[in-house]
């Protein structure tokens, strides 16, 4: 299982929300260059990097981006706002190792899987769960599939991973969250990645034992030291590692 330490940007400064919500950030005073560069010293595979801007419309964190994509020395996973066929094909052109999108998928199906076979194993589909059903526009707009409905309607298209938010039980009960993530990538084709479960190693052991669980986001255990990258990171790689039995 792969862990994705995970940053998120509002106004140039690395953020946390509570589901979500845009006008209530946690702010954390680093340097988001400087902290992708110290994901990837610690040995991160990949990081995934969400711009809160963009989906409110606004290009504020681009040239920021693009020096965390230049400069982070590991590959990164592009969240927000990407809502039409040139703006991926434009961070795809400026280094982005994936393109997560949600919103595009729901109102233009077609183009999606376009994108998809475009692009293999560079898209990842964003499922937003809330009350059951799958939203869109930064979780603010309720759309009429379901995320079983969500994942089947691209079962064939050749997807990087589908990402899983349960927003209803967002960092609050994780229980519940493994319950409906679990549950979602037993239906899914496509290697899940769980969002919004990790507060400790501990979580990333039971995560690696979930079927069709390939990595999960970790971002604000990182950043309120809850977590250990370092150590994250050796749980994900040991947890499926053949243990002696005893004659």
């Amino acid at each position: 299982m792969r862990v994705y330490p995970t940053m998120e940007l509002q106004n140039g400064r690395c953020v946390t929300l509570d589901k979500g919500r845009l006008d209530e950030p946690m702010i954390w005073h680093v340097d988001p260059v400087e902290t992708a560069q110290g994901w990837a010293a610690a040995g991160a595979e990949w990081m995934h990097l969400t711009d809160f801007d963009a989906i409110e419309g606004r290009d504020t964190n681009s040239a920021l981006v693009e020096r965390i994509i230049r400069s982070a020395e590991l590959p990164v996973q592009l969240a927000g706002g990407f809502r039409s066929r040139e703006q991926v094909e434009r961070w795809i052109d400026k280094g982005a190792g994936r393109i997560v999108i949600g919103t595009l998928a729901a109102r233009d199906p077609h183009l999606f899987k376009e994108l998809a076979k475009l692009y293999p194993d560079q898209i990842v589909l964003a499922v937003d769960v809330w009350q059951g059903y799958v939203m869109t526009d930064g979780w603010r707009t309720q759309s009429a599939f379901t995320p079983e409905a969500f994942i089947e309607a691209f079962a064939d298209a050749p997807l990087a991973a589908i990402l899983v938010t349960d927003i209803d039980s967002d960092m609050v009960d994780v229980e519940a969250q493994l319950g409906l993530i679990s549950g979602l990538a037993a239906h899914s084709r496509t290697p899940v990645i769980a969002s919004g479960v990790v507060r400790s190693s501990d979580d990333i052991s039971r995560l690696a034992y979930i079927p069709n669980i390939s990595g999960a986001l970790v971002g604000r255990a990182l950043f309120r030291k809850t977590v250990d990258l370092s150590e994250a990171l050796a749980v994900a790689k040991t947890a499926h590692e053949p243990v002696a039995q005893f004659q």
